[in-house]
């Protein structure tokens, strides 16, 4: 009996992100928001000491997470994925190594804010140990008019393990 084995995609490695990654992260960011960021934006953001972001890619950036530190608290700017590459976990992966990140760095707490019906993203969120603390209401409007509710979660970092190896971080 023969057998065919398919070929798996190759699994995404985690790197620190870097100013050249900016146009890749802005179509990413393109791709999976309704109002992107440009390029120079990320090359501002990328540029800042205070920003902390990873990056996973296979043959080439598919997904990053960006975070900004101000005194010993932190902020989750931006997460996202490529669409062709969801659900695979790697949003999950994206958040460990920055919150590893952001735990090395003696960070206190850290917040973000999220789209309401962002189930995806809640459950990552909720996984990682973030927890609700308020909503601003009707904070994303659309170009059709509809607006979704913004989720406020933080995170208490006390006693946070760091789990991903820094050459993976």
């Amino acid at each position: 009996m023969r057998r065919f084995f398919t070929r798996s995609p190759r699994p995404a490695c985690l790197r620190p992100a870097t100013l050249a990654d900016a146009p890749a992260l802005a179509d990413i960011h393109a791709g999976s928001f309704a109002h992107p960021w440009s390029i120079p934006s990320f090359e501002a953001m990328l540029a800042d000491r205070a920003v902390h972001g990873h990056v996973a890619e296979t043959t080439g950036p598919i997904g990053f997470i960006l975070s900004r530190i101000a005194a010993d608290e932190a902020e989750i700017l931006s997460v996202a994925v490529h669409p062709k590459s969801r659900g695979a976990g790697i949003g999950a992966r994206l958040v460990a190594a920055n919150l590893d990140a952001l735990a090395r760095a003696r960070v206190s707490h850290v917040f973000l804010e999220v789209e309401s019906n962002n189930q995806a993203a809640l459950a990552v969120y909720r996984a990682a140990g973030f927890a609700m603390i308020g909503t601003r209401p009707g904070y994303y409007r659309y170009s059709d008019g509809t607006r979704h509710d913004a989720v406020m979660m933080r995170l208490a970092m006390a006693g946070r393990m760091i789990t991903a190896p820094l050459a993976d971080a």
